[in-house]
């Protein structure tokens, strides 16, 4: 289960400049998806709403009863007031206090990751207890992908590169700590019309149509 931290409608969850961190953590979340997707044996839930502000312990229970086997939240960071720009940068990945082992692995694994993506700061993996990561039964991680309150890192937090960057980076800690298999692709096939009407001869459409044949292509050879 994914989890995009917070909403778009939280009071005060965004930059000094003014995006919603919520922007940056959903938009996270969604390439996330599609990314784990592509793995063999992943199906993968939302545990947010893009409609209303899910609370905290809707997101738990939501995971819990689906019996999911990892929680992943998503967050941009904040330094001070949240209202001037401050010098604190970098990534951080958090894990529940206690230190569970697979999720403290799994946290390792994903702060690598972002950090060699990125080139950030590496604030390390943590531990910590927020909400999620207690009530939440399974294994959880929380990645804080920059600092919304760093003026460059703010600027990063907006761009569609850098949001793409970050949900490749947890995707490949997940798949790499998992050792998931990328699913086997269905060859896409594309029909070539090779219209007779085009050549002075019949013979030589039907000769270009097996040309193309040879190499893989499916050939039609058509009258119009």
């Amino acid at each position: 289960m994914i989890d995009a931290g917070h909403g778009k409608d939280t009071p005060g969850k965004r930059s000094v400049d003014g995006m919603k961190e919520y922007e940056f953590n959903s938009a996270v979340a969604s390439k996330l998806k599609e990314l784990l997707m592509l793995f063999e044996g992943v199906s993968v839930m939302f545990s947010h709403s893009d409609s209303s502000d899910v609370p905290l312990h809707v997101r738990t229970s939501r995971a819990n009863s689906a019996n999911v086997d990892l929680f992943v939240s998503i967050h941009a960071n904040a330094h001070g007031n949240g209202r001037t720009w401050t010098s604190a940068e970098g990534i951080e990945t958090f894990v529940y206090q206690t230190k569970p082992k697979e999720a403290a692995e799994l946290a390792a694994k994903v702060q690598e990751e972002l950090i060699r993506a990125t080139k950030r700061k590496n604030r390390g993996v943590k531990a910590a207890d927020f909400y999620v990561l207690e009530k939440t039964k399974m294994t959880a991680i929380l990645c804080e992908c920059g600092f919304m309150t760093n003026k460059e890192e703010a600027a990063l937090l907006r761009t569609d590169a850098y949001r793409a960057l970050c949900a490749r980076s947890i995707a490949n800690g997940i798949a790499s700590y998992y050792s998931l298999k990328k699913k086997k692709q269905t060859p896409t096939s594309t029909l070539y019309k090779v219209q007779v009407g085009a050549f002075s001869q019949k013979q030589h459409a039907i000769n270009l149509a097996k040309e193309l044949k040879k190499k893989g292509y499916d050939t039609l050879v058509v009258n119009e």
